[in-house]
């Protein structure tokens, strides 16, 4: 599984969840930061990564046009690193099972 995480996840969350999920990479490495949500989600569409995020806007490109990419918004408000890291650890088999579902573009953490 590759995940792309975007400029309001900090790249740390990177580095601690590589060893779980090591394909991911983050916005800043691909020299992507500051660049419109539009050209991100079709990065990821491209070089089939699915989205982690804590931005709507993925959310409302998801209902218009569709998946891929797949899209894991975070709507936790402000949070820590290590407790968007212990999210995703926590909830891997639900991510995994997300990834794999045919019908379903959009899987929301509150």
């Amino acid at each position: 599984m590759k995940f792309l995480f975007d400029e309001n996840i900090s790249y740390r969350a990177v580095k601690k969840l590589s060893h779980v999920f090591p394909e991911s990479s983050h916005v800043e490495f691909l020299n992507l930061m500051e660049t419109n949500d539009r050209k991100i989600w079709e990065y990821a569409k491209e070089e089939g990564y699915s989205i982690i995020t804590q931005d709507a806007d993925f959310n409302e490109f998801s209902l218009i046009w569709g998946f891929p990419p797949k899209v894991i918004w975070i709507r936790i408000g402000n949070s820590s690193t290590n407790h968007i890291v212990a999210l995703i650890l926590e909830n891997q088999a639900q991510i995994r099972d997300f990834i794999m579902d045919k019908e379903n573009g959009i899987l929301i953490f509150e």
